[in-house]
């Protein structure tokens, strides 16, 4: 299959305008993410006195859209404009998102309207996502994707840096519901910044077979094609587990944590929160370098262990406030180093082996079962922080992270040094696969 007109110079990614423009759209909307994520769930703690159960629903009503992910990610491959789907879902979360501060200033904000606002752009986001890789892949020649992948995660950091620290601030100073309008506006902001890239988007290509309807029918092939593959089911293993155990606790019970047991203010909280993300900033940065050191393989490796282990560290927060908010502040930061480095390798190395005519397919395939499992994590962590303690959830996270490791051990993952080092067709199990199901 012939690759795509590649619009990226290989040597330089920050010359490329419609590069520019997609890094700044994802810079900003990040942004306003991490501010929500401080926000949010402090709306349900502060304002409606939600339980750890209550929080850990908002969580998992957040995650639940990627159940769909398989069917959304084969309606996304279906149609040609991506970089429109993305502005679309942008517009639609911003319009959900303004009306909890509508609500708040009206005397009828609920727990009910902040679920609903929670699925709804859980939903936006997955359709976002599903659209993302191929625009992702016209943009970005292969050779620079470990590069690329750097450059967009050391923007998420750094919105995990200074997003918390901003939202806990402005919740402190004008109220957690009208705080949530910064998280609006970056999607408006981002929309505007997509719609005036302009990038090839070739017609999808023609589907095969007619025994079963179109859409369920892709989306089988792109199931097929992720459990089939050996790097994509290894992956699929580790990123499923790893996502499960962390998300027992997950944004709103480690903020529930904060404000609860360590009795730190709002303020504190984001203040903590986006200086221990500063190992985010530092993990996009150097995760190419890791690459290139240790291989791609096992610098994912490497990250699927260290992710999920420093929970251990912020279970024993405790003491005088400084003392607690430098342990959690220490904890997400080594947090944050081993997500960058899991995240950066992996997704490129995912990207690399996926074609052109299934990415979509494949991507919402991947996060059918990798987000999937995030709303029963977040359930369980809730349960477990009800019954046992937000401490022992936090142990819980850390031991069971870490065996996510178990399935990147075997081969392909911790041989391969580097993109360049993959063959051009990887073999797959061969039963009943479409033409389409060889990587190209």
């Amino acid at each position: 299959m012939r690759r795509p007109r590649i619009s990226v110079s290989e040597t330089s990614l920050w010359r490329d305008r419609p590069f520019r423009l997609t890094w700044t759209s994802g810079a900003v909307s990040q942004f306003g993410d991490r501010v929500s994520e401080v926000a949010v769930p402090l709306i349900a703690i502060g304002l409606l006195d939600a339980s750890a159960a209550q929080v850990s629903w908002l969580t998992a009503l957040a995650w639940a859209p990627n159940l769909l992910g398989i069917v959304l990610g084969a309606w996304v491959d279906g149609r040609r404009r991506k970089r429109r789907l993305l502005i679309v879902t942008d517009l639609v979360r911003a319009g959900v998102l303004l009306s909890l501060p509508a609500a708040y200033l009206w005397g009828t904000l609920t727990l009910g309207q902040l679920y609903a606002v929670a699925l709804l752009t859980g939903l936006a986001g997955v359709v976002a996502g599903c659209a993302w890789q191929p625009l992702f892949a016209r943009l970005v020649p292969p050779s620079s994707y470990v590069d690329a992948n750097s450059k967009f995660s050391a923007a998420r950091s750094a919105s995990f840096v200074a997003g918390p620290a901003v939202g806990g601030g402005l919740v402190q100073a004008i109220g957690a519901p009208v705080t949530v309008v910064v998280d609006a506006l970056s999607f408006l902001a981002s929309a505007l910044l997509l719609g005036r890239i302009r990038v090839d988007e070739p017609a999808p290509a023609a589907r095969i077979g007619a025994a079963a309807p179109a859409l369920l029918r892709d989306a089988r092939e792109g199931l097929a094609f992720v459990v089939r593959h050996p790097v994509l089911r290894a992956s699929l293993g580790c990123c499923t587990t790893v996502n499960f155990f962390t998300f027992l606790a997950g944004t709103g019970l480690v903020v529930l944590f904060a404000d609860r047991v360590l009795q730190l203010s709002p303020g504190a909280i984001g203040l903590t929160l986006g200086v221990g993300s500063t190992g985010s900033l530092l993990g996009a940065l150097t995760a190419p370098w890791l690459s290139r050191r240790i291989g791609v393989g096992r610098a994912v490796a490497v990250g699927a262990v260290l992710f999920p282990a420093p929970y251990a560290l912020a279970a024993v927060a405790g003491g005088p406030a400084w003392a607690a908010a430098g342990c959690l502040g220490g904890a997400y930061f080594l947090v944050g180093l081993g997500v960058m480095w899991f995240d950066v390798n992996l997704n490129s190395l995912q990207t690399a082996v996926t074609p052109d005519a299934l990415r979509s397919r494949v991507t919402g395939a991947f996060g059918t079962v990798n987000y999937g499992v995030r709303p029963l994590g977040a359930l369980t962590g809730g349960a477990l922080a009800t019954t046992f303690g937000l401490r022992a959830t936090l142990v819980t996270v850390a031991v069971g992270g870490v065996l996510s490791v178990l399935w990147l051990l075997p081969l392909p993952i911790p041989g391969i040094r580097s993109l360049a080092d993959l063959p051009a067709e990887m073999p797959v199990q061969s039963a009943g696969l479409s033409p389409l199901d060889n990587p190209v």
